[in-house]
């Protein structure tokens, strides 16, 4: 167990390459690879985002109008607010907003959502509108934006 230990180094002066891997199956042809490997993916053109789906034209041209719809009691628009909690727009320009209020007790229950089918109704290219009041799950402050806590001073 006492063998002393010793280290040799030996010096070489070439090394083998290694073997290259082969390939079997016939293939002849010889691949070169484009310089460009970019060419394929920036000739594509985008397509074209479905105008009810979010970032569509439809859909933002409703979720502009819900901004513009604000709380008697708050001075913030209802979509900042976090009442809207969906907004779905048809192909064939058929909206439902799904929503709800601060408090069932709120003093425009019956007139807001009226207002708010009112306005997606308005919006070119929206055929109909129909107008979900859910209450569950509750409204609370969390569902704020930061631009609506921000107004409010809560950030």
């Amino acid at each position: 167990m006492n063998e002393e230990r010793k280290i040799v180094v030996e010096e070489v002066d070439s090394v083998e390459a290694p073997p290259k891997a082969r390939v079997d199956g016939g293939v002849t042809e010889t691949f070169e690879r484009k310089r460009d490997y970019l060419e394929g993916f920036l000739s594509q053109k985008p397509q074209a985002q479905p105008s009810g789906e979010p970032g569509g034209a439809l859909y933002e041209a409703v979720v502009e109008a819900l901004k513009e719809i604000y709380d008697p009691e708050i001075p913030v628009n209802i979509y900042d607010l976090g009442l809207i909690y969906g907004v779905e727009v048809t192909d064939e320009g058929h909206a439902v907003v799904t929503m709800t209020l601060t408090t069932p007790h709120c003093p425009v229950a019956e007139s807001m959502p009226a207002e708010v089918e009112l306005r997606v109704g308005s919006v070119p290219g929206v055929g109909t509108a129909d107008v979900n009041l859910v209450w569950d799950p509750p409204w609370d402050p969390q569902k704020m934006s930061d631009d609506a806590k921000l107004e409010l001073g809560m950030l």
